[in-house]
């Protein structure tokens, strides 16, 4: 399991319910510090079959090492396809499905789907645990079947909800899960576990990633870092045409939070104020009212970019704007 000691406080909070589980959790908070990595660990906790009270997971047992493997009987995870593409192909899905477009949203099939796996006895003696992430993905029709087994839960069955967004869940939903906040951890142990992990520029990655170690790792990483560097620098140049021809929904999407994140800075260092996301807030270039009304022309540019648009065309759309004198 990965080290999560930047949410230590969370993750006592968690050990400390583990003896008396409600039915149901939220974990919520931000994208990219640790709530999945949380959950799972916390499930695992559960799973344990090691004697005596625990603060972590032995690690040792047969059911650590089934869950560890991907393999234990008693848990299961619900993901839109997007998130779970890899895990079908694993279970051998037949080549026409896998050609299908996968879908981002959780759907309702998936939950029913659910209905032997809660209601029958456990394959070791202890709980069922399933685990939805990200919760506020699943469609309204998905959202209320799940809803009918948080009112009448299985005596031992139990939700793990895992939300970036906890709003856009049902409030039926969510007033039957005990919440967990997941916050943003204090930057110098988000730092500092950044370093151990190898990662290069550690503080400038964690204020582009907006303080989320993880997202910050998955940048450093994946290579993502990179390429929003070399937008960045073409910003700073003034060179914003070579940003036009973006090739697919991937770079549309890196485009457009660079340039939130972006005028973000600029608009406070037009200010005289210190940037969060450490992007070259101290330009000289527009006005505070050009970056502000720049900002709000970006909300539902970057809100698009999510959807099948023609990435050349919209990456030209969210640049058209961009204050440069």
């Amino acid at each position: 399991m990965m080290d999560l000691s930047f949410q230590q406080e969370a993750w006592n909070r968690l050990v400390g319910l583990a003896g008396r589980a409600p039915h149901a959790l939220l974990l919520h908070g931000p994208e990219g510090v640790g709530k999945l990595q949380l959950a799972e660990r916390f499930a695992q906790l559960l799973l344990c079959e090691a004697a005596g009270p625990r603060t972590a997971p032995c690690g040792k047992c047969d059911g650590c090492r089934w869950f560890v493997a991907g393999h234990h009987p008693d848990v299961r995870f619900i993901e839109p396809e997007t998130l779970a593409r890899r895990a079908a192909s694993d279970d051998g899905e037949g080549s026409e499905k896998s050609k299908a477009k996968p879908s981002a949203e959780i759907k309702i099939d998936q939950v029913r789907g659910l209905a032997d796996f809660v209601n029958l006895a456990s394959h070791r003696g202890g709980k069922r645990i399933v685990v939805v992430h990200p919760a506020e993905a699943m469609n309204t029709p998905a959202a209320n079947a799940l809803l009918k087994s948080l009112e009448e839960p299985p005596a031992s069955a139990m939700f793990l909800l895992v939300s970036h967004r906890a709003a856009r869940l049902l409030p039926t939903v969510r007033s039957r899960c005990v919440p967990i906040a997941v916050p943003l951890p204090a930057a110098e142990p988000a730092r500092a576990w950044l370093e151990k992990q190898g990662v290069k520029d550690a503080v400038r990655r964690l204020a582009f990633a907006g303080g989320a170690p993880l997202r910050a790792l998955q940048d450093a990483k994946g290579g993502r870092g990179e390429r929003a560097d070399q937008m960045l620098q073409a910003l700073a140049s003034g060179n914003v045409e070579r940003l036009q021809g973006a090739r697919d929904r991937e770079e549309l999407e890196l485009l457009a939070e660079v340039l939130q994140r972006c005028a973000y800075d600029r608009a406070l260092g037009s200010l005289g104020l210190a940037g969060k996301f450490g992007s070259q807030a101290t330009s000289r270039t527009g006005s505070t009212r050009q970056w502000l009304a720049y900002l709000r022309k970006l909300g539902p540019d970057r809100a698009l970019a999510r959807h099948p648009v023609n990435p050349a065309l919209h990456a030209r759309e969210m640049l058209r704007g961009f204050p440069r004198k």
